[in-house]
């Protein structure tokens, strides 16, 4: 027959889903804590729980010695066989102890250890039940609300929504139905130990996986998703079927699967784009609802593409505060530089600039004195490349130049190339001596070595 402390603890086992022999492990242990404390021994003491008639014994454990050294945990074999007729040395024996010493202060201590064993029972079971769901979908109920944290039911134990994971779109109400990603499982936490996020990329991914049955099937996959919560989010899909449309399986009939997850998302926008390996295509589309005129690798190593979009088009493929660009480069994994049509005519006009620059003779060059120009062009430097590129070293070797003006040389060749685009004069030619400094104020090289 059952004792009725043990009906008690299976009950609470059920309850809880607690294994019993646990909480009857906790037991044990609590009315052991309250013992040491009674009777403020060092001695082994330990409880036994007789569950047909629901007493518990409590004793202190000695070793059968044949020399005692230490009275709290020794006792002879004569002391011993007194007790228990069968003991031998090297064995132990359990001397009865009394529990009706035991008073209110002991019982809350026993009480709180049986609490504390259970809790931590509890969570176990939690981990256990959750830690292999993290990256799941999860749905709870709100139950309550902590210093703008949401708490939701779901089912043997509690969630948490943080603040930093709700969308800034959303607002929760009591009982109210709340799906999320379950981003961490702690096994220690005071609080809810399941964290679930909302603005996780994974929740659309479920989603999509839940309103798709394409993608749950494997005919359509569902290749990246990246979002804004609240704002935006872009998904990339394709399929091997050639029969099969993969935007428009996740479209569905007029918008109704979508608009199930937008409704879900609270608003927040979706742009399905078809997944390429060819990364320029790949691109073009994930920059969605701009229309690009023109892909290109830009640098391969950086991963960075360039895109080039009609005047137009340009504000819509950016996105409100660079939005759209950005989702589009994290869904693809390259950096975007997006310029209009019109930036890239002017930027071949700057590029063919300063090519030209370059190349101008170094008798154009302002604050070079003829005779020094042509010293120098007889010596091979012919161009403003070959000024800026040359040495000082090299320049003190030509005939009249010296140190200073072979630093001063170079410092009017490189200014003259770094002079701004939109501020070059048109283009004329002139005499040679309507390009010189004052005759007051030598150019460069001029009048006497350094």
């Amino acid at each position: 027959m059952t004792s009725d402390i043990m009906q008690a603890i299976e009950q609470m086992g059920r309850e809880k889903g607690i294994d019993i022999e646990i909480i009857v492990g906790a037991l044990e242990d609590a009315i052991t804590t309250a013992s040491r404390k009674h009777y403020k021994s060092d001695e082994n003491i330990v409880t036994k729980l007789n569950r047909e008639t629901g007493v518990i014994d409590v004793y202190v454990r000695k070793n059968v010695v044949d020399s005692v050294e230490n009275e709290a945990t020794e006792t002879t074999l004569a002391a011993a066989r007194r007790l228990d007729p069968a003991a031998q040395v090297g064995g132990t024996v359990d001397i009865h102890l009394s529990t009706k010493g035991l008073g209110r202060i002991e019982a809350q201590a026993a009480k709180q250890v049986i609490f504390q064993k259970v809790r931590e029972a509890e969570r176990d079971i939690v981990y256990l039940e959750y830690a292999p769901r993290v990256g799941e979908m999860l749905n709870g109920t709100v139950k309550r609300f902590e210093r703008g944290d949401v708490v939701l039911d779901i089912g043997k134990a509690e969630a948490i929504l943080p603040r930093r994971f709700q969308s800034r779109a959303e607002v929760y109400a009591h009982g109210e139905r709340v799906r999320g990603i379950v981003v961490e499982v702690s096994k220690h936490s005071k609080g809810p130990q399941v964290v679930i996020s909302r603005t996780d990329p994974y929740l659309v991914v479920r989603l999509f996986e839940m309103e798709v049955p394409e993608i749950y099937d494997g005919t359509v996959t569902l290749r990246n998703a990246v979002r804004e919560p609240g704002d935006r989010a872009k998904v990339a899909v394709s399929t091997r079927e050639k029969d099969v449309d993969p935007v428009g399986a996740c479209v569905g009939m007029k918008g109704s699967r979508v608009q199930a997850i937008i409704r879900e998302l609270r608003g927040e926008k979706i742009d399905i784009v078809p997944w390429s390996e060819e990364v320029t295509q790949f691109a073009a589309a994930a920059l969605n609802p701009a229309k690009v005129g023109r892909v290109t690798v830009a640098d391969a190593a950086s991963r960075v593409l360039q895109v080039v979009v009609e005047d137009a088009q340009l504000s819509l493929a950016i996105g409100k505060r660079g939005q759209n660009v950005r989702l589009a480069s994290r869904l693809i994994g390259w950096r975007i530089d997006i310029k209009s049509e019109e930036e890239r005519k002017k930027e071949a006009a700057r590029i063919m600039m300063v090519m030209g620059r370059r190349a101008t003779a170094v008798s154009e060059i302002p604050g070079v004195a003829e005779k020094v120009a042509q010293r120098l062009m007889d010596a091979g430097y012919k161009t403003v490349e070959d000024l800026v590129s040359a040495s000082l070293a090299a320049l003190v070797q030509v005939p009249s130049v010296g140190a200073k003006s072979a630093e001063k040389i170079k410092t009017a060749a490189q200014q003259f190339l770094d002079r701004p685009v939109e501020a070059d004069p048109p283009v004329v030619t002139a005499p040679a001596s309507e390009a010189r400094v004052p005759a007051s104020e030598p150019g460069p090289g001029e009048g006497h070595e350094d």
